[in-house]
């Protein structure tokens, strides 16, 4: 047997495909380079898309914003100069620019329908209405919806009913049992059901709701 010691053992040498300053394999290096063409493509695909929108777009149509302009809002038969933001919101345009808090703000997303106003006599969500939008059309709000200092059938058949615990969806409820009213002069309790389907009372006074609408048809029906 021979003295000398064994050779130490040799480690092979790292392999080409593997860079040993960066740690960026080959598959890695073709990976990245394969999202990047396919990101430049997309990007290139919807800067396409907004040149052919632009380009179809006609060069008569108004562009506002950021900045506050002017607009006219007809609200209860009377017009109203406001210098509003584009973004905002009929319901707010309502409560904060002229001061009319009847119409409530609850969920601020189009699901309550406690913000009920009337377009051109249609019930709509404002908080999900631009005021923008509502330019040109007969804006109607619960201060509206009667002559003033006067009380709609509605808003008496409520209070002779106590269809209202809290009171905050009462405003909705109101333009909605309205609205059918003035669409459908004698309802059925169904029709009344429907027409405040998308009206949600969290205080559960539906029933008085309904009573309350039948009882404002009738009275309306007799002095028609």
């Amino acid at each position: 047997m021979s003295d000398h010691p064994s050779p130490p053992d040799v480690k092979p040498a790292a392999s080409s495909t593997t860079s040993s300053t960066a740690g960026i394999t080959r598959r890695g290096f073709l990976k990245g380079a394969g999202i990047t063409a396919a990101s430049t493509a997309l990007l290139e695909s919807v800067q396409g898309l907004q040149r052919e929108a632009l380009a179809a777009t006609p060069n008569d149509i108004k562009v506002f914003g950021p900045e506050p302009f002017p607009v006219t809002l007809h609200v209860n038969g009377r017009e109203h100069a406001l210098h509003i933001e584009p973004r905002t919101t009929l319901a707010d345009a309502l409560r904060i620019h002229l001061n009319m808090t009847g119409t409530k703000i609850s969920c601020d997303r189009g699901v309550c329908s406690s913000c009920t106003v009337w377009l051109d006599k249609i019930p709509v969500n404002s908080c999900m209405t631009l005021a923008i939008d509502a330019v040109g059309r007969e804006i109607t709000t619960i201060e509206g919806i009667a002559g003033e200092n006067e009380v709609h059938e509605v808003q008496a058949a409520f209070v002779r009913h106590d269809a209202m615990q809290c009171g905050f969806c009462t405003p909705g409820m109101v333009m909605s049992c309205a609205s059918l009213i003035e669409k459908n002069p004698h309802p059925t309790e169904a029709d009344v059901r429907y027409a405040v389907s998308g009206n949600l009372c969290r205080c559960g006074t539906y029933p008085k709701i309904f009573a309350a609408t039948l009882d404002a048809a009738s009275q309306m029906a007799r002095k028609a």
